[in-house]
């Protein structure tokens, strides 16, 4: 564990409207929301009338009448994300990107050349506003879920540096929720106990968290509740998973309607599967139903596969085993991820007959998208349908 505040949690505000407010002066200081049917990202003013992410955009609308809609232009966010990353790896060798619009930093070390963690962070708001034109919020800590907790904290276009010395006093009084992974579901169990505050988690035995949440998730959060965070910034870490979801807004849709959604889901995932040179065990399908409560069903295969129907079947039959409680509570968001990634290279799978035509037709696909673009070809069940909007991401080897 670090004896100084020395992670950096660097994350753009309200990124997307924050890119559309730079770009076009009348837009600045006003509502702004992004998207089509469904509100892809909302500016500060327009969250302060309750207008959130995967909302609908008519529901958004009612809520904030006034609002200025715009569709999302993907490339300007990549551009905006590429030079603020730039900023990143210039201050320090040390970054850890979460997201396009998020990083850890390192900064221990570097007080000799550069100064002290807050005047690293100071001058790094600065280059980001003056060179990309856009607001981040920075929380320094000593851990990085401390940093993390601090940047938000410091929201929208703040710094906030948690000393070792005040961390119980800035922690502790927070709600649990605060906790990564903290959902409505472990919060219910903690409220039922009397947990609401951090500091009260704190308090407890492990072995009682561990008893109320599960022995894994509640040894990690007790432990983050207490402070304890020995993860390092990774900086050359390849993701231990890939996903992609789909923001539904609140009207109803149809089993076929999601059968849909997902294949087109899962058709991008496989691809980017096998673009890595890589297979997976795990399929996980995310789900937030309409009360937005949040749940994730996964089924680990006997062997790994990159084969798109194969990973299909599994997220259709997860999908239908919870298609009743869609129906009662409806769906505001699916999302699939794939774990347990290993190199294709090390599997050696001898495939059915049904299978080698599977890997044919997924080949085949592949080249015509490589070469003429994603567009080019798809499946039949997709042709005429709404691809919907791909959000940026980083590298696999960001």
């Amino acid at each position: 564990m670090r004896g100084e505040a020395t992670v950096l949690h660097a994350d753009l505000d309200a990124f997307y409207a924050s890119v559309e407010q730079r770009d076009d002066p009348a837009l600045r200081g006003r509502p702004v929301i992004v998207g089509g049917g469904v509100v892809a990202a909302a500016s500060y003013e327009a969250k302060a009338r309750g207008v959130r992410t995967a909302m609908a955009v008519q529901r958004a609308r009612a809520l904030c009448p006034e609002a200025i809609v715009v569709p999302p232009r993907m490339e300007a966010y990549s551009a905006a994300s590429r030079a603020v990353f730039a900023i990143f790896h210039d201050t320090t060798p040390y970054v850890e990107g979460l997201s396009i619009d998020e990083a850890f930093l390192e900064v221990g070390g570097l007080r000799r050349l550069a100064g002290t963690p807050e005047e690293i962070a100071v001058r790094l708001r600065e280059r980001v506003r003056a060179e990309v034109g856009l607001p981040i919020s920075v929380g320094v800590a000593r851990t990085k879920f401390l940093a993390k907790v601090a940047s938000a904290a410091s929201k929208p276009d703040g710094l906030l540096v948690v000393e070792p010395d005040r961390e119980e006093e800035f922690l502790h009084p927070l709600p649990v929720e605060r906790l990564w992974g903290v959902g409505a579901v472990t919060a219910k169990k903690l409220h039922s106990n009397g947990v609401y505050t951090v500091g009260q988690l704190a308090e407890l035995e492990a072995a009682t968290a561990e008893r109320w949440l599960g022995k894994a998730a509640g040894a990690r959060l007790h432990a983050l509740a207490r402070l304890q965070d020995p993860r390092p910034v990774e900086t050359t870490k390849r993701h231990g998973s890939i996903g992609s979801q789909r923001a539904l807004g609140d009207r109803p849709y149809t089993g076929d309607e999601l059968g849909r959604i997902l294949t087109q889901i899962v058709d991008g995932l496989a691809k980017r599967l096998r673009d890595r040179g890589s297979t997976c065990a795990t399929v996980t399908l995310r789900l937030r139903y309409g009360d937005f409560t949040k749940a994730t069903r996964s089924h680990t295969l006997a062997a790994p596969t990159d084969r798109t129907e194969v990973v299909l079947g599994v997220a259709q039959r997860l999908l239908a085993a919870v298609s009743s409680e869609i129906s009662r509570r409806g769906v505001t968001l699916i999302g699939v991820s794939l774990a347990k990634l290993t190199s294709a290279g090390m599997v050696q799978l001898e495939l059915p007959i049904d299978g080698k035509d599977g890997a044919r037709i997924d080949t085949a696909l592949d080249a015509v998208r490589d070469r003429f673009g994603s567009a080019a070809v798809t499946r039949a069940a997709l042709i005429g349908r709404d691809p919907g909007v791909s959000a940026p991401r980083l590298p696999e080897h960001e």
